[in-house]
């Protein structure tokens, strides 16, 4: 492999920024001012950068400084350097500030959190809201991510975890469909199309019951998220097996009801997520507030069934 020649070794940072002023105004005390630095301080840290360079920068007369040859040669690059690498920062800073960027699993994102967002929008019309989804567990440490919606047990190393609300998995569809197959009881479940992202829901369900699953079949359709189980149902294609607090509009509005009046408790729960080193911060805080506020009022209006026991391993 062909070698490389090694970094060119930089002057030290605080030299250059020192530089940078008294070449742009031509005066040391006027640096030195600006600066928050002694006139003293400011030579020194010129003549240290001399050193290195090894020829005056300066010419030093009476009232003022004027550039050598070299020194203009320095004053270019190094202020449109500095000037860069401030307006990087600032920009960094000011996204930081008015940026907020939330991880979440898309049924979450699509069917409780975005019809929600619009409000926080315009109670805090500062922020830009980013919403991001995916199914991986979101690193806050390598992830450019401020908070995060999560589905768990709440027990993540290193992030402060607050609860949003427990879950129910209970059948939902039309009320169309439930009049047309005349559901009344959880075994008239066993003759009626069945939809669900994750078949053992299913199983759980009539297992708590005391009853057996129907074989796959015809009458079974599995789609890989929640959300589009429930908006199959809602066409009248079949019973979803899905979390009912994650559709508390539809059930509000009508277009879902409870197919039989039996849920199953989930063992697991929705959590609003973030590092706990950052839990100070004016964003973090008002949308965690926020949030908290939404997950009450949304649970005090939906009409949850008692259940009986709770899943272990279920799949929103």
């Amino acid at each position: 492999m062909p070698s490389h020649p090694p970094p060119p070794k930089l002057p030290p940072l605080a030299a250059v920024r020192v530089f940078e002023a008294a070449a742009r105004h031509q005066n040391f005390t006027r640096a030195a001012e600006e600066l928050g630095m002694t006139q003293a301080a400011v030579s020194y840290q010129i003549r240290l950068l001399e050193d290195r360079v090894g020829a005056p920068l300066f010419l030093r007369q009476p009232r003022q400084v004027v550039l050598t040859a070299i020194g203009q040669r320095l004053a270019g690059p190094v202020g449109k350097a500095l000037s860069d690498i401030g307006t990087v920062f600032r920009d960094i800073c000011e996204e930081n500030q008015t940026v907020l960027t939330i991880s979440s699993l898309q049924t979450m994102a699509i069917t409780w959190l975005s019809p929600r967002l619009a409000q926080f929008q315009m109670e805090n019309p500062q922020f830009a809201v980013r919403v991001r989804t995916s199914q991986h567990l979101v690193d806050f440490t390598t992830e450019a991510v401020d908070l995060a919606v999560r589905y768990g047990p709440g027990s993540w190393p290193g992030v402060t975890a607050e609860k949003l609300f427990d879950c129910h998995y209970a059948p939902l569809c039309s009320p169309e469909l439930r009049e047309r197959l005349q559901l009344r009881e959880p075994a008239d479940l066993l003759r009626a199309p069945l939809l669900s992202a994750d078949e053992g829901a299913w199983k759980d369900w009539f297992a708590d019951l005391g009853l057996d699953m129907p074989r796959p079949g015809g009458r079974t359709m599995s789609l890989e998220m929640q959300a589009m189980s429930v908006q199959a149902a809602m066409r009248g294609h079949g019973v979803a097996m899905a979390v009912p607090e994650l559709f508390a509009y539809d059930i509000a509005a009508g277009r879902l009801v409870y197919a039989v009046e039996h849920v199953v408790r989930d063992a697991w729960a929705y959590w609003i997520v973030y590092p706990t080193e950052r839990q100070r911060e004016r964003k973090i805080r008002l949308f965690r507030d926020w949030i908290l506020t939404e997950a009450r009022a949304a649970q005090m209006t939906l009409p949850v069934m008692a259940s009986s026991r709770g899943l272990t391993h279920p799949s929103p």
